[in-house]
């Protein structure tokens, strides 16, 4: 059950705020326990043999967590903090690297044991939650809370299955000493949050999403794609990613805005970013700030010289893309980011030393374009199924077989045909299914102006404050009234006429 589907539209989320709405606002207890079982129901929904692994992790690290706090010796507390979170990142590698080190393995060792192991879902974020959590308490022992304040922070369903990774003080004051309420003031903003989260996903994601399925699955069984298709192929899966998350992160804000419950900014237009640093400040902000916190600073950080500095960013980026999936592919974009932040760090303490005046909004822009390029190239290792294949594609993309287009494109013989081919391009019979090449144009021609152009969901309705923190400023804001109403009325139409088209496709971000 996701957040696009009809179960849950129709079905989980009415009987979710109907239950939430009946019950009474004191004692604390009737509103956040129901909306514990509604979100342990949720997750079962998916696969309910899992649900017992999530319910031990809770349990386990709320005890764990008592123990740090009554733990007044240092020493000893370092240790139960190192076994807490030895632990916790047990249990994600047994479920999430455990076949990628046996296969890595078995050419060297002879090793024929292959087991089957499930990825129970949202492990990688409950998992970091609770470590967060951990590290927090080992720090400041004032953070005491119920068992029923913690279960409803780890396992409140709008962030529990990807995302964003909050943390306790972010949560649990919310709903610590205060009812939770049903409020008008809350459920307009919640609801177009929603709304502009299943447009991105239903009308723009999924349909881009079929086109870059085919294009990477056609590369994967050895065809010899296009370049023009290489190239499509790469920046539609930049767009499906995008919106895909995006308008996860969307839903995700607005369902907790349902119950009077606010979220952390978790992504903020980062394609409108001009330098890589800026990306990662806005792309999963919620994981950025764990690995920097947790990562990077404990590594030293800035603490320490330019060797050291270059080699902390370069294990962060590793381990996030290892976070990210069990495989090469992933540790190669990871590890490929790292080299952009490098690189990136070179380039402003070059600047800060030869004090290179800033050059303005040229500046600006050219950052943007080398931006999203490095980027680019680093989706084609996120999205391609190996390394072999990820290099297949960047030789096409670079050339490597030709400038070359598919006959489907458009009439070889007309005005465009003979246009592409005055550029140097070559057409060739088409080798696999694309599908229309004018529908996706128009989807992928609409999605870019919104990248690029468009302020976010969090930006239009900032006068409502959708979520916690500061939102960057924009001329665009719109008010919630009945032309909006009318407008979000037609796109939620427009969402459900979809569902009769196609099934939704999880979010990509569940697979994490």
């Amino acid at each position: 059950m996701i957040f696009s589907s009809p179960q849950f539209l129709f079905v989980f989320l009415p009987l979710a705020v109907t239950g939430f709405f009946l019950l009474p606002q004191q004692p604390l207890f009737w509103r956040k326990g129901w909306l514990i079982f509604a979100s342990l129901f949720f997750y079962a929904w998916w696969k309910w043999e899992y649900l017992a692994l999530l319910l031990l992790s809770l349990a386990a690290n709320f005890l764990w967590g008592r123990l740090l706090i009554r733990t007044s010796s240092s020493r000893p507390r370092f240790w139960l903090l190192v076994l807490g979170v030895a632990g916790n990142l047990g249990l994600l590698g047994y479920f999430k690297y455990s076949g990628f080190f046996l296969n890595t393995l078995e050419p060297f060792l002879g090793l024929s044991w292959n087991p089957v192991i499930i990825l129970p879902l949202a492990i990688s974020f409950f998992t970091f939650t609770q470590i967060a959590y951990l590290v927090d308490v080992s720090r400041n022992a004032s953070f005491r809370y119920s068992l029923l304040d913690y279960s409803f922070f780890v396992v409140f369903f709008p962030h529990l299955i990807a995302g964003p990774i909050v943390r306790h003080w972010e949560i649990i004051p919310q709903i610590r000493f205060r009812p939770l309420v049903f409020s008008r003031e809350n459920l307009g903003p919640g609801l177009a949050m929603l709304v502009m989260g299943l447009a991105k996903k239903t009308l723009l994601a999924d349909p881009l999403g079929r086109y870059v399925d085919a294009v990477f699955h056609a590369s994967a069984s050895g065809i010899q794609i296009p370049a023009f298709d290489a190239w499509l192929g790469t920046g539609a899966f930049a767009l499906q990613i995008y919106f895909d998350f995006s308008g996860y992160s969307d839903m995700a804000l607005g369902l907790a805005l349902f119950f009077g419950i606010r979220f952390p900014i978790n992504f903020d237009s980062p394609y409108q970013a001009s330098s890589i640093a800026e990306f990662w400040s806005r792309w999963h902000i919620s994981l950025t700030r764990f690995l920097r916190e947790y990562v990077y600073f404990p590594l030293g950080g800035n603490r320490c010289g330019l060797p050291a500095q270059c080699r902390n960013i370069l294990v962060t980026m590793l381990l996030s893309g290892f976070w990210h999936g069990a495989g090469w592919t992933f540790l190669a974009w990871g590890f490929l980011h790292g080299i952009y932040l490098v690189i990136h760090r070179l380039w402003v303490m070059g600047r800060q030393r030869l004090l290179f005046p800033a050059l303005g909004w040229p500046a600006r822009i050219s950052g943007r374009v080398l931006t999203l390029g490095a980027v680019l190239m680093g989706w084609v290792f996120f999205r391609a199924s190996s390394l072999e294949e990820a290099w297949r594609l960047l030789q096409t993309m670079g050339g490597a077989h030709g400038w070359t287009l598919s006959e489907q494109v458009t009439n070889t013989e007309g005005g465009m045909g003979r246009w592409w081919i005055s550029l140097g391009l070559r057409f060739v019979e088409p080798n696999f299914n694309a599908g229309s090449y004018t529908e996706l144009s128009e989807r992928i021609l609409v999605a870019a102006l919104l990248v690029f152009l468009a302020p976010n969901s969090q930006q239009i309705l900032a006068r409502y404050r959708p979520c916690l923190g500061d939102i960057r400023p924009s001329v665009w804001k719109i008010p919630l009234n009945v032309w909006s109403g009318i407008f979000l009325g037609f796109l939620f139409w427009l969402v459900t006429r979809a569902f009769l088209v196609a099934r939704p496709n999880p979010f990509i971000y569940f697979n994490f």
